[in-house]
């Protein structure tokens, strides 16, 4: 398991890599600034998928980071 902090820089590198900077900064505030149940809302976005399409996503998204991570 991982400290809160390291999840807090880890997840402010993911967010800046895939937004930019100014983008990321509008997500966090717009996070801290409504009522925002995360657990709620992810459940939400794949509602109308398979398991199967979940399950391709969920790879496509393991695949290219493992690309990125090896091209360094």
């Amino acid at each position: 398991m991982i400290t809160d902090t390291e999840i807090r820089l880890k997840g402010l590198q993911v967010l800046t890599e895939f937004l930019g900077d100014v983008e990321a900064e509008r997500f966090i505030s717009l996070i801290q600034r409504e009522l925002f149940d995360y657990t709620k809302w992810r459940q939400g976005l794949d509602e109308d998928l398979s398991i199967e399409e979940i399950s391709k996503r969920a790879m496509a998204v393991r695949n290219k980071n493992a690309k990125q991570l090896y091209s360094r």
